[in-house]
């Protein structure tokens, strides 16, 4: 009986090892992601709100990927976002400002990837930072105000200043019968 226990045990214990290894196998031989993961200064006066942004690579360049959410009752149809390094002395180095159009429904949640390429190259020691700076709907636009000195001071880590929102109506891209206000 001592015996067969002792075998069962053996056994058990083969089966487990072997296992572990080819899994550390396997694990060792998936390739790294190539995204890069972006931080995201959320402006919460903004109607859109950016859930997770990375960096996708591809052989020429990258391109940005956001997950956002429209939390207005309005449908958004673009937006303009600045994105920028910060070092290891926390000072900012600006990469990109774009506007981007696309399409978003009223509470709807989206995930884009932005097929504008976008060339950098990245530094050990720098994180990536990404800002919303202007959110565009038919009606309306939201402009944050100063952006630049906002996003600065968060590099900075000066989390107490908050960017101010501004709302204005939309002029250019209202809906046809919609009043115009000159």
């Amino acid at each position: 009986m001592l015996r067969k226990f002792g075998l069962l045990v053996l056994i058990g214990f083969v089966f487990v090892t072997t296992e572990a290894f080819s899994r550390l196998r396997v694990e060792n031989n998936v390739p790294q992601s190539r995204d890069l993961p972006v931080e995201v200064f959320q402006v919460l006066d903004l109607p859109l709100s950016v859930h997770e942004a990375s960096l996708v690579k591809t052989d020429k360049a990258y391109f940005l990927k956001l997950s956002l959410g429209n939390s207005s009752e309005l449908k958004i149809i673009g937006l303009r976002y600045s994105l920028a390094t910060i070092d290891s002395k926390n000072q900012a180095q600006p990469v990109v400002n774009r506007i981007e159009g696309f399409s978003i429904p009223a509470y709807g949640n989206k995930i884009l990837t932005f097929k504008t390429p976008i060339k950098f190259k990245s530094r050990d020691g720098e994180r990536l930072v990404l800002m919303l700076e202007q959110v565009i709907s038919r009606e309306s636009i939201w402009e944050v105000v100063k952006a630049k000195d906002a996003l600065e001071a968060y590099a900075r880590g000066d989390y107490s200043v908050m960017p101010v929102v501004l709302r204005v109506p939309n002029q250019v891209d209202a809906p046809p019968g919609a009043p115009r206000i000159f």
